[in-house]
């Protein structure tokens, strides 16, 4: 028997496989030296190999399907350890991932190894910072259909919600990169920041690009659209009970989205700015307080961010109308869009402030009166002002535009 020893180097490996082929070739008879020296050359082989050429463990997926080979079993034999059969396809296909619950059924009825099918799972988990999946609003995005295809009870969304939320967010682009922890230095944020669920507002900023992007537009938007005189032409749609409605035609036909979404519980916010994946702006409303006059200031002032602020790149600008705010580029926005709804010398010129005065400056202007008694009742701090008069409401006139 030649002389065996540790394998250290690349050169010593390649020999030892020489000798290792060449007594597999004899194939010598158990008990003798030549088969000895076969069983401790091929034990230095595989130990050098796992030192110096360490091989990933094997995809989860892979793993269930070469045991399933092994035992002879079909999809619907899974369905006892995945939940049931439309589930079963897609952990197949590898577009559902595998629940806790999952893998240690899998693993105590298959008899493979948990370590093996956790693998993705915990990957996963670090790639996306740790995500907690329970603290977002799920009772409430499963009610308004956020997760497109689930039918199942709270209890089961609670108990995948890992794989319904990743498939959630990454149905957009960008998706995962909303994360709080991430997007820190991409949003402009006017809100109390104390009171905000962030897990909620992240979940409401995909939906809005959901929508948008569910939406054709006729053309690219052009840089400087946006501008105070456009501003005021889009005001006078106001006059109209089709204002709102009128309002997302005008802003398509300049390649702007227009998306209308109720607010999640606890993100407090009236409306945003962003740009879709392919660069054209994305307006959402949340018509959070249910008046005209709130629709179009809110309006009015995320299309100011659009004509002063958006200049291409990758930002938001989330906005809770409610807070006074100190900043310069909301103080521009605010100015812009009080100018747009009412031009300063008119609204100078409105000495007597009475409903007579109201719906005389609201025909000049050719607006809703609603504008001008919603500005003098913010101005005023008094939101009695003008009883039940300029009190119309705009939810139900775009319910059909609301999700």
């Amino acid at each position: 028997m030649n002389l065996i020893k540790l394998i250290k180097t690349g050169q010593e490996h390649e020999q030892a496989l020489v000798r290792l082929m060449n007594l597999m070739d004899v194939d010598p008879v158990p008990g003798t030296c030549e088969a000895d020296e076969l069983d401790v050359l091929a034990l230095l082989i595989e130990r050098y190999e796992q030192e110096n050429f360490p091989m990933d463990p094997p995809d989860p997926i892979e793993a269930i399907k070469f045991r399933m080979d092994q035992l002879g079993l079909k999809k619907k034999d899974l369905v006892a350890y995945i939940g049931s059969a439309p589930k079963v396809t897609e952990v197949l296909n590898g577009k559902r991932t595998l629940s806790l619950n999952m893998i240690r059924k899998l693993s105590a009825g298959l008899d493979i190894s948990a370590e093996v099918l956790i693998r993705e799972t915990t990957q996963q988990v670090a790639n996306e910072n740790n995500i907690d999946w329970q603290a977002f609003p799920l009772a409430e995005m499963r009610k308004r259909g956020y997760f497109d295809g689930f039918t199942g009870s709270l209890q089961e969304l609670k108990e995948y919600a890992a794989e319904e939320i990743g498939r959630f967010l990454s149905g957009v682009s960008g998706g995962f990169s909303l994360q709080p922890v991430m997007q820190r230095t991409t949003a402009h944020l006017r809100s109390n920041d104390k009171e905000t669920d962030h897990y909620a507002l992240w979940a409401w900023q995909v939906r809005i690009l959901q929508k948008a992007q569910e939406e054709t537009l006729s053309c690219n938007y052009e840089k400087g659209t946006v501008t105070l005189e456009w501003m005021r032409q889009l005001a006078k749609l106001s006059w109209s009970d089709q204002g709102p409605s009128l309002a997302k035609e005008y802003l398509n036909r300049a390649g702007i989205h227009l998306v209308n979404e109720l607010h999640l519980p606890k993100t407090y916010l009236d409306g945003v700015v962003c740009l879709s994946p392919t660069g054209n702006p994305v307006v959402a409303l949340t018509l959070r307080h249910d008046r005209l006059d709130s629709y179009w200031f809110t309006l009015m002032h995320e299309l100011a961010h659009i004509a002063l602020h958006v200049d291409g790149e990758e930002v938001w600008f989330i906005d809770d109308l409610d807070v006074d705010s100190v900043d310069k580029v909301e103080q521009e926005a605010d100015a812009l869009a009080q100018e747009a709804l009412i031009p300063r010398e008119s609204w100078e010129y409105l000495v007597v402030r009475d409903s007579a005065s109201v719906k005389s400056l609201a025909k000049s202007l050719n607006i809703s009166p609603c504008i001008i008694a919603g500005r003098l009742r913010h101005e005023a701090g008094d939101h009695r002002l003008f009883g039940k008069l300029f009190r119309n409401k705009v939810k139900e006139s775009i319910s059909a535009m609301v999700g």
